[in-house]
C-alpha cells in the first residue's frame, strides 16, 4: 500500500456510506446468521482457525455477504484480494491469479480471492477460475444473491461449500439500528441522536431484514433531521416512515425469490388457503410483477389442481386473465384476486392431469398402439375398402345417448386412466361414469339375449 492509497482508504473510512464504515472487523460483532455462524458451526469454526475452504456466500441484499469477506479478510493470514464481477474482466482474474502463484512461491501464503456478485460472470469466465480454485492457487470466496444452483458452474459449485444468508431478524435489525444511532466509533453517536422505540421497530420490520436498507435510513434521518432545542436529534416514527417511503419488498423478479414467491402462490391456492393466496398475490403486485404471468400461473393451478373438482375454475381464470390484458393495471389485480380466491376455494381434484399422466406412460410403453378399425376417418375416398369407419356405433341413435363400443387400441383394452374422485363435479362426474357402465351392461345382455 502505497501513500495513496493509505490517503484512499482513510478517506474511505470517513466519507463511506454508514452501513459500509459500520461493518464488523472480527465474528464476534457480526450480527445475526446464527445457523452458520453459531460457536459450533462450521464455518464459525473454519474462519476462526483460519482454515477456509472455497465457499459460495447466497442470500437477498443486506445480509451480511459482503461482510463476512471483510472479516474473513481482517482475521486470515492469507493475502485477501476483492474483484467485483459486474465490473472486473479476465485481465483482473488473470493478475489476481498470477499474484497468488509468485506468493505461493515465494512465501507459502495462500491466497483468498473475493469474487463479489459472481454470478454476473458467465462460463467462461467462470471456468478461468476452476483449474485455479482445484489446484489450491487460490480460496474462492463467492459472494452472490441468486440461487447458486442456477447461475454458477456446476463444476465451481462441486468445489466450494455453499452457505445461505437469511435475511436479518427484526431484533436482529433493531440491534444494528441502536449501534448506528448511538455508537461513537463506528456509527453516528457523535451527532447526540435519539430514536424512539415505535420508530426504530418501524425500521427494523419495514427493511425486511436488509440491515443495509434500515442503516441508510438511520443515516438519511439523522443527516436531515434538525436538532431540537437541547441540541440532540430526535428520530420519531414520522422521521422514520419519511425516509424509508416503501416497504422494502423482499423480491427479485428475475430471481430465486421470484420462484419462491410465485411457488408459495401456487401451494396456497393448491392447499384452500384464500388469505395466504391474496397475500402472495398481493406481494407479487406491490414488488412490479408481470400481471399476466401471475394470471398464467392461476389458470395452470386451476386446471392442474382443481381440474374437473369445478371445471369453471378455468373459466373464471381464463376470464380473468382476459380482463387484466384489456383493462390493465391497477384495476386488473381485481380480477386477478378474484380468480385466486375462486380457485383458492374450490373443490380440488388433479384426477385429470394423472389420468394424462398415466395415459403418457402408456403412450411411450407401446410403440404406435393401433386405432381400432371401426373409430378410422371413414371420409376419404378408399377408407370404405380399407375398413375404415365399418361398425362405428354413433351414441346419439342409442337410448342415454350411449352405446358400448371399444374405444382404446387393442393393446390397451381395459386399461383405465382416469379415475374420478369424490370432489365437487366429480360426483357427477362419478355418476354418470356409473350409468353408462350399467347402460354397457343392458346392452350387453340384451345382445346375449337375441344371440
Amino acid at each position: 500500500m502505497d501513500l495513496f492509497d493509505y490517503a484512499r482508504e482513510i478517506k474511505k473510512s470517513t466519507a463511506s456510506p454508514l452501513a459500509v464504515r459500520m461493518r464488523p472487523e472480527n465474528l464476534d460483532e457480526v450480527v445475526g446468521q446464527e445457523h452458520i455462524l453459531g460457536e459450533d458451526k462450521l464455518l464459525s469454526r473454519a474462519i476462526r482457525a483460519d482454515k477456509l475452504s472455497s465457499v459460495i456466500f447466497y442470500g437477498p441484499p443486506g445480509t451480511g455477504k459482503t461482510t463476512l469477506a471483510h472479516v474473513i479478510a481482517r482475521t486470515t493470514s492469507s493475502d485477501f484480494r476483492q474483484i467485483n464481477a459486474t465490473t472486473a474482466g479476465k485481465k483482473d482474474m488473470q493478475d489476481a491469479v498470477e499474484a497468488a502463484k509468485r506468493l505461493m512461491a515465494s512465501q507459502d501464503r495462500r491466497t483468498i480471492l473475493f469474487v463479489d456478485e459472481i454470478h454476473r460472470f458467465n462460463k467462461a469466465q467462470q471456468d478461468f477460475l476452476l483449474p485455479f480454485v482445484e489446484d489450491g492457487t487460490v480460496i474462492l470466496i463467492g459472494a452472490t444473491t441468486e440461487n447458486p444452483y442456477f447461475e454458477v458452474n456446476g463444476a465451481l459449485i462441486s468445489r466450494s461449500v455453499i452457505f445461505e444468508l437469511k435475511p436479518l431478524k427484526k431484533e436482529d435489525v433493531a440491534k444494528l439500528i441502536d449501534r448506528a444511532v448511538y455508537d461513537e466509533k463506528k456509527g453516528m453517536g457523535a451527532y447526540r441522536a435519539v430514536i424512539d422505540d415505535d420508530a426504530k421497530n418501524f425500521l427494523a420490520d419495514i427493511s425486511g431484514g436488509d440491515a443495509r436498507s434500515a442503516i441508510n435510513a438511520v443515516e438519511l434521518a439523522i443527516m436531515t433531521t434538525p436538532p431540537l432545542e437541547d441540541g440532540r436529534i430526535h428520530i420519531t416514527i414520522d422521521v422514520a416512515q419519511e425516509c424509508i417511503q416503501r416497504r422494502n419488498v423482499r423480491y427479485d423478479k428475475t430471481g430465486d425469490n421470484h420462484y419462491d414467491v410465485i411457488s408459495a402462490f401456487i401451494k396456497s391456492m393448491r392447499g384452500s388457503d384464500p388469505d395466504a393466496a391474496l397475500y402472495y398475490l398481493a406481494r407479487m403486485i406491490y414488488a412490479g410483477e408481470d400481471p399476466l404471468f401471475i394470471a398464467r400461473r392461476i389458470m395452470i393451478c386451476a386446471a392442474e389442481d382443481v381440474g374437473m373438482a369445478d371445471p369453471q375454475a378455468l373459466v373464471v381464470a381464463t376470464a380473468a386473465s382476459l380482463t387484466c390484458e384489456r383493462i390493465g393495471m391497477p384495476e386488473g389485480q381485481i380480477p386477478l384476486a378474484e380468480a385466486a380466491v375462486y380457485v383458492a376455494t374450490a373443490p380440488k381434484s388433479n384426477s385429470s392431469y394423472m389420468g394424462l399422466m398415466a395415459a403418457e406412460a402408456a403412450v411411450k410403453e407401446i410403440d404406435m398402439a393401433s386405432v381400432p378399425p371401426h373409430l378410422k376417418d371413414a371420409h376419404y375416398s378408399g377408407a370404405g375398402k380399407l375398413g375404415h369407419g365399418i361398425e362405428y356405433k354413433y351414441a346419439h341413435d342409442f337410448p342415454g345417448h350411449y352405446v358400448e363400443q371399444q374405444y382404446l387400441p387393442d393393446e390397451l383394452v381395459g386399461r383405465r386412466f382416469f379415475e374420478p374422485g369424490v370432489n365437487g363435479y366429480e360426483n357427477t362426474i362419478r355418476r354418470y361414469m356409473d350409468f353408462c357402465a350399467k347402460m354397457a351392461q343392458e346392452q350387453s345382455a340384451k345382445k346375449d339375449s337375441l344371440t
